[in-house]
């Protein structure tokens, strides 16, 4: 069967549970919930077949969410917040990451291909920098003074300032993709260009070693949740741009949805690379042991994940199964 034949024959079944969707919980009467049941498991089986001939297509993520909800109703019982958010950062999250991550992708490309031109730019001709870095961030450039520790700083301060300006960059990112995703190019280009630049400074210094690890300990985890902020504003302008079966107004709505969902997801991301580059990064500690705090934070990433993505996995494993 062909994809617009199995939409056009299944159409009218999707419509009808979106109805019951939001009918049966203000009716609550045992018609309406046996129609709902009914309805919900012959969705519930063409969302299968969906998966097996039409995995990569929009319609298949359509009924996936669509059968979520009415799987939420049915079998709902009154939640807690905490287990909303468990619920939402045990797999959700996950589960909508790895449906873009190839927009992830993109935005990581896009913010190493400005890092790799201006590093190179500032090795071959070091004056490239005043051109490239804000004047005041060019003047405290000082790769010998890099690891001294001033006794005025007040950390959690810093954390929280440092909180606030990667926030900021996240949102424009995502916020980029009502611009059909050139804003969020842009942030994402600009952004790698300025470390790219700083980390030419301190090659031609001979301070490598030193500068990276006042980086990494922070930016595992900081410029994952920036890639993808950026990869939901990347994916956001393009389904605007290419709407394929639905209309460009559907699609700004339910990739803005996504794309909040995910910048949401990011918080937590931030507030832990915010209190890591604010308590971590300056203090005294070895530069072999901020390498470790590195190592870390990507395996206790990499860990997330999986979990995550089995929860997932398990989730939708039930939701296929037709209720008896």
């Amino acid at each position: 069967m062909q994809l617009n034949q199995f939409i056009k024959q299944n159409r009218q079944d999707w419509e009808k549970l979106e109805q019951l969707i939001t009918e049966v919980p203000k009716k609550k009467s045992s018609d309406s919930i046996n129609e709902f049941q009914q309805i919900y498991q012959k969705v519930a089986r063409q969302l299968s077949y969906s998966q097996t001939y039409f995995a990569n297509e929009d319609i298949t993520r359509y009924l996936n969410e669509l059968v979520g909800k009415a799987h939420n109703i049915l079998y709902r019982s009154q939640h807690s917040s905490w287990k909303q958010i468990y619920h939402f950062f045990s797999h959700k999250f996950v589960g909508l990451l790895l449906e873009q991550w190839k927009a992830v992708l993109i935005a990581m490309l896009l913010f190493t291909l400005g890092g790799l031109a201006s590093f190179f730019a500032v090795i071959n001709n070091p004056s490239y920098l005043y051109g490239i870095l804000p004047e005041e961030m060019t003047q405290s450039v000082d790769p010998t003074s890099l690891g001294e520790s001033s006794p005025d700083v007040n950390a959690p301060l810093m954390s929280t300032e440092i909180l606030t300006n990667n926030i900021q960059v996240a949102v424009m990112a995502f916020a980029g993709g009502i611009t059909l995703g050139l804003l969020t190019v842009y942030v994402l280009v600009y952004n790698g260009i300025i470390i790219g630049a700083l980390a030419a400074v301190f090659w031609n210094s001979s301070s490598t070693y030193v500068f990276w690890a006042y980086i990494v300990p922070h930016g595992v985890i900081e410029l994952l949740a920036i890639f993808i902020a950026g990869g939901a504003g990347l994916l956001m302008g393009y389904k605007i741009f290419v709407p394929g079966i639905h209309s460009r107004g559907y699609q700004l709505k339910k990739q803005t949805t996504r794309s909040v969902q995910l910048l949401i997801g990011t918080i937590p991301l931030f507030i832990i690379a915010g209190i890591i580059e604010g308590y971590i990064t300056p203090s005294d500690i070895s530069l072999e042991w901020k390498y470790a705090v590195a190592a870390i934070t990507a395996v206790a990433l990499a860990a997330y994940m999986l979990i995550g993505n089995y929860l997932r996995q398990k989730r939708e494993r039930l939701l296929q199964q037709p209720s008896v």
